[in-house]
């Protein structure tokens, strides 16, 4: 195909933020379907939970899917977003000009927060309680633990 038909590949910018959230969710099944997962998808978005997975040995865990350009601060709320052993957020990372970064991180890792992943519960506060997750270039090197294709494989098992 001609070049130019990809003009807008990893171009981001031209997307408003429900596309970039619809993007990252498909992305995210599509990588964890090229991984060897199955995966189904809940009928009510209740819960927060976008998708479930189910590794070959019949295990299921449930994916939380988070989609910024750059870095920011990520939350997840806490009566959505409650930690378990099989609970994982994917965080999917736009960079203009680049293939979204995945970062799969369980949920089990706010249970030692740092400068990377945070607890807020604004008492007093319009704000319902929250895990944090903050993105910034000082952090990077946190965050790359979590890149996906380092944590999918303990999923597999």
């Amino acid at each position: 195909m001609p070049k130019e038909q990809y003009s807008h590949r990893f171009t981001w910018s031209h997307l408003n933020p429900l596309q970039v959230g619809r993007y990252a969710e498909y992305y995210a099944k599509m990588e964890f379907t090229v991984s060897g997962f199955e995966v189904y998808e809940p009928e009510v978005d209740a819960r927060g939970v976008d998708f479930i997975i189910r590794n070959s040995s019949g295990r299921f865990y449930e994916i939380q899917v988070k989609s910024h350009r750059g870095m920011k601060y990520i939350f997840f709320p806490k009566s959505k977003f409650q930690l378990s052993a099989n609970l994982y957020a994917l965080i999917v990372l736009f960079f203009e000009g680049e293939e979204p970064q995945l970062c799969l991180i369980p949920s089990e890792a706010w249970l030692h927060l740092d400068s990377l992943f945070k607890s807020r519960n604004y008492p007093g506060l319009k704000s319902p309680p929250e895990w944090g997750l903050e993105l910034s270039r000082k952090n990077l090197p946190e965050l790359e633990r979590y890149e996906y294709h380092k944590t999918v494989e303990n999923l597999l098992r």
